[in-house]
């Protein structure tokens, strides 16, 4: 179950080796002696990383798990890494979320964001931006129309199946009759010709009438057919006439709505950020913080900290109270403007579906027209054969006697009753088929719609399992952390609140220790809602220089319970971990060549 990784001039590390256990894995040293770069190194065999040691020209990692075996090479061409072989992870939406979620060094991006006080939704939502969502909706909705399709088929020829049986035992009973009557009147008529003299004209007359009767069926199949054509063709004609396709810039007015949408949200997120510091001085009642204060029985006299001239503390307030009355007015003007995004992308897809369907229009009728001559010229040539055979049966009529032009008749009637039962059972078994793949359609039509609603509600769906996950995360670190701060949320914008002493208070209040904790957490909400452990089973941590030693225990007890691999990195003055030990003694690092030099 362990995992060897192999290291050449990766980061700081010139070549070295390592055994990372399943559990915990603390890589103890001081600095300059690789614990980083040993963390680099294994984000290089993951995919994360592509960090060559300055200097050098080539490197790699080999890592070697219990089900495969990867192999990553370095190599510095035009100033830039390149990176060949195969990675642990190759999908780049598994590289993406293990970057981000996984790989909690002091580099981690949603670390960084919370230390910065950004609003985390970029971040904490970035995956999203590698599945192709809405790629993936319309791929599903063609095929959701296909399968629409074919279902209407199949249920249409659910309901024929039962006339179509009956006139299939309708011909069989009919064919039954018409055999019973032929040898009846053979019977008879062999009694008045025992030489058989009349065989030859009767097989003659036979032949002729049974081919008179193809004829007149084919011309009868086809005069159906072309009037059924027709129809087709004069609908598609219809809806290709009376299909409008709006002709305006949606493309343009899109681009315009979603410019001004984004001026917009900067703008209320520079009032807000002047609002909330200004905000905070009053509320605080620190104005001496940041100007002189003379209080006065009739109010405090402020110099304004930005322009020097002198305000009453009571326009400070009323001038605060308008900014915030912009703020709202600016949120309220973003809500317009979203609207106005959603529904101009959606008049954009009307307008594409709008012009697939007319693509397709034409093509069907263009098919039609085709479908229509041919039959046309296929309904002539019948007509011609239909009146060749009617006439040789004329003419042989008149050489067969009343019996012979009956068994004529009824052997002729078989054989038409004969070709038509074959075409009605071939239609029978046909019809068959495709009904029996109505409940196969309906799971698939179900499948393919339940897909699409999962896709459309995915990023909703993900923003509320961060932000639950979130919540989670840190009451249990605030049941295990003796914290300057009672709680922190996320919002639903994603923006970072965290609580004291009843009051929201300012992230720069908080300690770089306490700043870490919640980077811990924010980058374990997104661990849990990506389901990150599906695609690799590591956690990595490096760079936690904010927390004191029983703080540093405490959260690696923490997080090692939600990985099977757990790697993180400490100085020698921390007290020891009940885990494996990783010596970076053995590994020749960058350092090691400069003393030598020196």
């Amino acid at each position: 179950m362990t995992w060897n990784i192999d290291i050449e001039n990766v980061a700081g590390i010139l070549s070295g080796s390592a055994t990372i256990e399943p559990g915990l894995n603390a890589v103890r040293g001081s600095n300059w002696q690789g614990k980083s770069s040993f963390i680099e190194a294994v984000k290089t065999a993951l995919g994360t990383s592509t960090e060559l040691t300055e200097g050098e020209e080539r490197g790699g990692v080999t890592l070697r798990t219990p089900d495969r075996e990867v192999a990553v090479d370095l190599v510095r061409e035009n100033g830039t890494v390149r990176r060949s072989g195969t990675p642990y992870l190759d999908e780049e939406y598994d590289t993406v979320r293990a970057e981000l979620f996984a790989c909690l060094d002091e580099r981690n991006a949603v670390r960084g964001a919370v230390r910065r006080g950004e609003n985390l939704e970029d971040v904490l939502m970035r995956p999203l931006d590698f599945q192709n969502i809405d790629e993936r909706v319309a791929d599903l909705k063609r095929e959701r129309e296909r399968v629409s399709s074919e279902l209407s088929g199949a249920r249409e020829a659910k309901k024929r199946l039962p006339a179509v049986q009956e006139q299939v035992t309708q011909l069989e009973k009919e064919i039954d009759e018409l055999r019973e009557k032929r040898e009846e009147v053979a019977s008879g008529d062999a009694d008045s010709d025992p030489d058989g003299r009349d065989e030859t004209a009767r097989q003659q007359l036979n032949g002729a009438r049974t081919e008179r009767s193809r004829a007149e069926s084919r011309v009868d199949r086809l005069e159906g057919t072309i009037e059924r054509t027709k129809d087709r063709l004069e609908e598609r004609r219809s809806e290709l006439e009376s299909l409008e396709i709006p002709e305006d810039d949606v493309e343009g007015e899109l681009a315009v709505a979603r410019e001004e949408l984004q001026r917009i949200k900067q703008d209320a997120e520079v009032l807000q950020s002047v609002y909330s510091a200004n905000e905070m001085v009053l509320t605080e009642n620190r104005l001496d913080l940041l100007t002189d204060v003379e209080r006065e029985l009739t109010g405090d006299t402020v110099t304004c900290w930005t322009c020097g001239s002198d305000a009453q503390r009571a326009d400070l307030e009323e001038r605060l109270d308008a900014l915030g009355d912009e703020i709202t007015g600016l949120r309220a003007e973003t809500e317009q403007y979203r609207d106005r995004v959603e529904e101009l992308e959606a008049r954009r897809e009307e307008i594409k579906q709008a012009e697939r369907r007319r693509r397709d229009l034409k093509a069907e009728i263009a098919e039609l027209e085709e479908t229509l001559a041919d039959r046309r010229q296929s309904l002539s040539d019948a007509e011609d054969r239909f009146e060749a055979a009617d006439e040789r049966v004329e003419e042989l009529s008149n050489a067969v006697d009343e019996a012979v032009e009956e068994i004529s008749d009824v052997e002729s009637e078989i054989k038409y009753r004969e070709a038509e039962l074959k075409d009605t059972r071939d239609e029978l078994a046909a019809l068959e088929n495709r009904a029996e793949r109505v409940e196969t359609l309906d799971a698939e039509n179900e499948r393919v719609r339940t897909e699409i609603e999962a896709l459309r509600s995915r990023k909703d769906e993900i923003k509320r399992r961060t932000r639950e996950a979130f919540d989670d995360a840190m009451a249990d670190v605030l049941s295990r952390f003796d914290t300057g701060f009672e709680t922190a949320r996320l919002t639903s914008e994603f923006g970072l609140v965290v609580a004291r002493d009843g009051r929201e208070a300012s992230l720069d209040a908080l300690s770089e220790g306490e700043l870490e904790l919640i980077g811990f957490v924010a980058a374990l909400a997104g661990y849990e809602s990506f389901d990150v452990g599906d695609a690799v089973p590591l956690l990595l941590v490096d760079g936690v220089g904010g927390l004191a030693d029983d703080n540093l225990h405490t959260l690696i007890d923490y997080l090692q319970d939600r990985t099977e691999y757990f790697v993180f990195t400490a100085y020698p003055e921390y007290t020891a971990f009940e885990g494996r030990g990783i010596d970076p003694d053995g590994w020749e690092v960058a350092t090691d060549r400069q003393v030598t030099a020196d």
